[in-house]
């Protein structure tokens, strides 16, 4: 029999050691009592593959801690909760997170207690293409948006005036029906949200008109029946020509020829008329002083807007920049975390150490996996990261996440306590999910987020399902269950096998159930927001306050009958045994009975607990 001996603590392994049951307070139902049981490792090493396969097994990780909840014991059972980033619907709530960003980095939201970004003593240590803008002290960081509201309606304005000029152009040649009252064009602005939604290439989208689809309205509308009729008989391409599409085209080629309009690119889309900026990157509304209209139909006037322009000083924008760094520790990242611990958190100076920081946010057993051209790896590789998000030189917030092969993993984030009217944890969420779909291409099987751990008896854990849509991990068969059918179920009990009843669900109830979840989650999620908003782990700062003297381990077997896995074949469990990595079985020759039936025993609850295919994977560790 061929023997794999070799070094266990290669980087290319993973090598736990088992802790056993772990007995300690918990920090949601705040019991007296050692009420929250989970199972531990320690991880002196691990692949991200075998890690996503623990996360898959219900498994999450704080710091080299990996711990698992044994639902059927625990006293707030923790379901794995996770979003399929390419089917995630955003809310109207979560839509307005983005806007309320957006308009806060235009400098147009009015807040009532301005902050000064300019005075930050880290913004001079950081390098790169961070902006050195400053707000004016006089205005503090927010400014009115009274003036850029006025120049973006004079702009609609004027595009509204050049599409009516052409409609009655088209009245006075006879293209359109006479004699009939038309409506009059409407333009509006299209938000940086919805361009975001958009298809690609629409993000320099900034106004559109839907005037096409209420004159094809007006036009069908007056027609008489015999008209109707006889349009019928005749042919479709009156009919054709009379459609939304038809008339935005027609309405466009002629913008394009008798309207001078400077800044603008125009274009028909299904029926709409498109207005796109002809500069780059545009943002955000504090561009539309820089597009004005130079001639109005039939004039050689200048516009209003231009002969305005000047009259009051350019609205200074702020720069978001979100860096993904690997994970290490920054006194800059540490100092926010500190803060925030003690402002939000109401943790004392004590309890926020260095050495605690590093232990749950910067110490990390995931083995780097360096970038690849062959589509499974994403250019920032898979591996522990730390998110910065970075307003004008000023780190606002850090998102910690790891990056494994099939998803995105958030495990907590923190906030500078001044921007919590940004909602931070949202927004983080939104930027993280979209990071997702964006990597998809260089990672074929990169298509989850992870929101960590769901407990549907905590109010403040409810906002997660608030991600649609969001499923379940049963905790004993390790199947996927849609949030939707699962929740009927919690709502009656703590731990449930969700597995079970899955099936069971009346489709037609199961549709109510949605809109009921959703509408009540949304709800819960807004009343949340501007007390808490912390995303995404509560449980890791559980994790951390767990380590006092509260804390007690049982290194004897579990016993977990969640894991669903009945006494398997030891033999190829693979174990580290000074600096060896051998099969349980080439150990049985090196033991005596007494030591081989204690090491079984300790064997087969680990086995449980991790699964038969990791047990033969990952180094059990001996010492």
């Amino acid at each position: 029999m061929k023997n794999e001996a070799s070094s266990s603590n290669s980087r290319e392994d993973s090598v736990v050691v088992d802790c056993g049951r772990r007995r300690s307070s918990c920090g949601y139902c705040k019991s007296s009592g050692r009420t929250s049981i989970s199972h531990g490792l320690w991880a002196h090493s691990i692949t991200v593959n075998d890690y996503q396969d623990l996360l898959d097994c219900g498994w999450r990780r704080s710091g080299c801690f990996l711990y698992k909840p044994e639902m059927e014991r625990t006293c707030c059972p923790s379901y794995t909760i996770r979003l399929k980033a390419s089917d995630f619907v955003p809310s109207k709530d979560q839509l307005r997170v983005y806007r309320r960003m957006n308009r806060f980095l235009d400098g147009t939201l009015e807040v009532r207690n301005p902050i000064d970004l300019g005075d930050n003593p880290n913004t001079s240590t950081r390098t790169g293409s961070l902006s050195n803008h400053k707000v004016s002290s006089s205005a503090g960081t927010f400014f009115h948006c009274n003036n850029q509201e006025s120049k973006a309606e004079e702009v609609i304005h004027n595009l509204s005036n050049q599409i009516d000029k052409v409609v009655h152009t088209y009245i006075g040649n006879g293209e359109l029906t006479s004699g009939i009252q038309l409506p009059k064009a409407a333009v509006k602005k299209v938000s940086n949200a919805k361009r975001k939604l958009s298809v690609e290439g629409s993000e320099d989208l900034l106004y559109s008109s839907n005037i096409a689809f209420q004159i094809a309205a007006t036009l069908r509308r007056t027609q008489s029946a015999e008209d109707t009729q006889q349009l019928q008989m005749s042919h479709s391409a009156d009919e054709n020509d009379r459609s939304p599409k038809s008339i935005a085209e027609k309405l466009t080629c002629s913008l394009k020829q008798l309207a001078n309009i400077s800044g603008f690119s125009i274009r028909a889309c299904n029926g709409h008329i498109n207005f796109y900026s002809t500069a780059k990157n545009v943002s955000s509304d504090a561009d539309v002083q820089n597009f004005t209209l130079h001639k109005e139909l039939g004039s050689g006037s200048k516009s209003s807007c231009a002969n305005k322009s000047s009259e009051h000083p350019q609205v200074q924008k702020m720069k978001l920049e979100l860096r993904l760094k690997r994970s290490s520790f920054d006194p800059e990242e540490y100092a926010l975390y500190r803060r925030y611990q003690m402002k939000v958190h109401n943790d004392t100076p004590d309890r926020v150490t260095e050495s605690s920081y590093r232990r749950f946010l910067v110490d990390t057993p995931l083995l780097f996996v360096s970038p690849s051209s062959d589509g499974m790896v994403p250019p920032c590789g898979f591996g522990s990261f730390h998110q910065q998000y970075i307003i004008d030189g000023k780190l606002v917030a850090v998102g910690v996440i790891d990056i494994l092969p099939g998803c995105l993993s958030s495990k907590y984030l923190f906030w500078d306590p001044d921007y919590a009217f940004l909602s931070l944890g949202k927004y983080s969420a939104l930027q993280e999910i979209d990071w997702v779909k964006e990597n998809q291409s260089y990672s074929s099987g990169l298509q989850y987020y992870y929101m960590g751990y769901y407990i549907h008896s905590c109010s403040k854990m409810r906002y997660k399902a608030a991600y649609y849509p969001s499923e379940l991990l049963c905790p004993l068969r390790y199947q996927w269950v849609s949030f939707h059918k699962a929740r009927p179920l919690l709502d009656k009990k703590k731990y449930v096998i969700l597995s079970n009843f899955a099936s069971l669900q009346d489709v037609e109830s199961s549709k109510s159930c949605v809109l009921e979840s959703v509408m009540e989650l949304q709800h819960n999620d807004i009343g949340l927001e501007d007390t808490n908003d912390v995303h995404m782990d509560d449980e890791e700062m559980v994790e951390i306050e767990s380590e006092s003297s509260d804390d007690e381990l049982e290194p004897e077997t579990s016993g977990l009958a969640s894991a669903a896995i009945n006494d398997g074949d030891l033999s190829d469990v693979l174990v580290g045994l000074r600096g060896s990595r051998l099969r349980y079985k080439e150990l049985q020759r090196a033991f005596g009975s007494t030591e081989m039936n204690y090491l079984e025993t300790q064997l087969r609850s680990y086995q449980r607990v991790v699964g038969v295919g990791l047990s033969e994977r990952m180094v059990y560790s001996l010492g």
